[in-house]
């Protein structure tokens, strides 16, 4: 028992010996400049008084020595929108921060700004002041000012009654499901910014209506809350605008992107017209037994297709560029649109009703050999034209298109040639050797005069929302 003793005492005063020996080290001055994983933190961007994600900046002493860093602060000192965190203390200026030869240093670094408009740039920058040098990172975001809508626990919240108008003065930023209630109007103006949380989207009940009214270069966007930029190009970041029965959704310059489905429809009605939906989980539009008339809308990037028709309805899509070049990698159909009578309901019952679609001097293309599926029902009517378009078909496409006279002066398999289909880029313009330059049929271009850029397309009308 009393070796036993001896060794634990022998063991515990070894620890104590080499503790005391690391606090007895000696650190120099740095007699070179340090090191960084990056000079410049390009953080997400924020929204007013909501605290950002956590950057982490590392800081490199590559000496063969222990060094002590005099001075660590933030330019703005404490009128700093930012706040860094070096070895779990928080705060604007930190002195004599202690590094081991041939170690880093992580400094943590966030911003829970308040805005003083609707967009500002918040910058500052990470001095380090040592002997050798006087070092910075730079600090940079952009900070908007923002409206909240959060969906809580009591009965009838984020339920929008009567008439409303959103300007683009603030962010709307939404938490859970924003819904219109009955016979409710909410007015979108030109250049409003709607972002939505994880799990979060958009409800039309019957009877309400939704006009979103953007311009060319002052577009609304609907998209998820994570504005940096990698996330232009990841789905599933909100769920969906999801349209009831007998609401209306009118839209003008609208980009949609980066959700589960862009636009849920349930027998409801929808004019489309100059916007974008790109980047979906599921489809960019789900239409079941709906009224949508449809003019330079371009759409790409979603899993099981761009547009997907179930349970029939009335589809009128006019110079519209529907592509399809989803890779993120899930097991999808990547089509450009898929069209039929049938509607599985949510009681597991099979509902079936007419269809009718009409496509013209458009562009359905997909990286798969079929960029179309029609499945008609037996018994219901399937009702499609397809006047003056370039397809990506083959022949699981449900129709035949060698001597269909419901294909009219339409081509198949033919490349685009975009301009650059990558999400990252998308430029769904054709390039000047396109063969759906010139072959758009003219009295179905004068319907749609201008293309999504506003351009005339009155002569030799390229195919697709671009001329």
């Amino acid at each position: 028992m009393k070796y036993k003793i001896l060794l634990a005492v022998l063991f515990w005063a070894g620890i104590l010996t080499i503790s005391c020996n690391r606090d007895d080290i000696d650190f120099d001055t740095p007699s070179q400049e340090l090191r960084f994983s990056t000079d410049t933190v390009f953080c997400d961007t924020v929204y007013h008084q909501v605290r950002s994600e956590t950057y982490a900046v590392k800081v490199y002493n590559d000496e063969d020595k222990d060094i002590m860093i005099p001075k660590i602060e933030l330019g703005r000192g404490g009128a700093s929108l930012y706040r860094i965190n070096i070895d779990g203390t928080s705060g604007f200026s930190f002195t004599n921060v202690p590094l081991r030869k041939k170690d880093s240093l992580y400094i943590f670094v966030e911003i829970a700004p308040t805005a003083s408009g609707p967009e500002m740039i918040a910058e500052d920058r990470i001095t380090f002041t040592t002997p050798a040098a006087s070092q910075q990172v730079t600090l940079f975001s952009v900070v908007q000012d923002a409206e909240f809508f959060v969906q809580t626990n009591t009965p009838g919240s984020n339920i929008l009654t009567g008439n409303h108008t959103w300007n683009n003065n603030k962010v709307k930023l939404i938490y859970g499901d924003l819904s219109l209630a009955p016979g409710a109007t909410l007015n979108v103006q030109a250049g409003t910014k709607v972002y939505f949380f994880r799990n979060s989207g958009m409800k039309l009940q019957n009877g309400s209506a939704l006009n979103i009214n953007g311009d060319l270069n002052s577009e609304v966007i609907f998209r998820g809350d994570r504005n940096d930029p990698r996330y232009d190009t990841i789905p599933k970041n909100w769920n969906s605008i999801r349209m009831e029965a007998g609401s209306m959704l009118n839209m003008n310059y609208v980009k949609v992107y980066g959700g589960t489905t862009g636009i849920e429809m349930k027998e409801a009605q929808a004019n489309i017209k100059n916007s974008i939906i790109h980047t979906f989980d599921e489809h960019g539009i789900m239409a079941i037994n709906s009224v949508i008339n449809a003019e330079n809308l371009v759409m790409n990037n979603c899993r099981f297709s761009d547009f997907g028709i179930y349970k029939g309805g009335s589809y009128h899509l006019t110079h519209v560029t529907l592509a399809n070049y989803w890779n993120l990698g899930t097991l999808g159909n990547g089509q450009a649109l898929y069209a039929t009578n049938e509607w599985t309901n949510p009681n597991g019952q099979t509902e079936t009703a007419p269809l009718t679609l009409n496509i013209r001097n458009s562009i359905l293309y997909s990286r798969y050999p079929n960029a179309v599926d029609f499945k008609p029902v037996s018994g219901q009517s399937f009702q499609y034209l397809i006047q003056n378009s370039l397809l990506k078909y083959d022949a699981s496409a449900g129709f035949n298109f060698d001597g269909n006279p419901n294909i009219v002066a339409s081509h198949q398999n033919l490349d685009p040639e975009f301009e650059n289909y990558y999400t990252e880029k998308l430029n769904m313009r054709v390039k000047s050797t396109s063969p759906a330059r010139g072959k758009g049929n003219t009295s179905v271009a004068a319907t749609v005069p201008l293309d999504l850029q506003k351009i005339s397309r009155t002569t030799n009308p390229t195919l697709g929302a671009y001329q």
